[in-house]
């Protein structure tokens, strides 16, 4: 209980303070299509921080494919910009401690759409992902992030998230 309890708080940390740097923005430049890039920028820069640990713990881990990597950088992309932290902790409070929690979250202000964000945004950040030019293979990956259909992959990407 504890270590999944650490575990949120460094996530709210890395909300709160999670930077990307020109220097890794110039990587991303050069691995990434045009259209691919315009999507990560998209993104809430917390998940793109997010996405970019990922990616630095596949690679750690010994993984090299570029449909994982990229699943890895952009399996958030649907959140956007407008879900904040507390809807994340929300989120993760419903998950760990019953619905009923995403129910009470909903009746406040500008958390309905939010959540309904959160439950969606593996579905959506696929589609996004191979509206940007990604492979089907990246998408499904995305798409099945929390229950992997790719037992290698899918699990390696899941476990990367979980980290991170």
């Amino acid at each position: 209980m504890i270590s999944w309890w650490a575990g949120k708080l460094r996530r709210v940390v890395r909300h709160l303070t999670g930077r990307v740097s020109d220097a890794e923005r110039s990587v991303l430049a050069a691995w990434l299509t045009p259209a691919q890039l315009a999507l990560f920028g998209t993104m809430h820069r917390a998940d793109q921080r997010h996405g970019l640990d990922v990616v630095a713990d596949l690679h750690a881990a010994g993984h090299g494919d570029p449909d994982l990597l990229l699943a890895g950088l952009l399996h958030d992309a649907s959140k956007g910009r407008t879900v904040g932290v507390w809807h994340r902790v929300a989120w993760a409070l419903g998950e760990r401690y019953g619905v009923h929690i995403h129910r009470i979250a909903s009746r406040l202000p500008g958390f309905a759409a939010a959540l309904v964000r959160i439950r969606e945004h593996p579905e959506h950040s696929a589609e996004l992902s191979v509206a940007a030019g990604c492979s089907a293979r990246t998408a499904e990956l995305i798409r099945h992030q929390a229950a992997p259909t790719d037992p290698a992959a899918g699990e390696a990407l899941r476990l990367a998230d979980l980290r991170n």
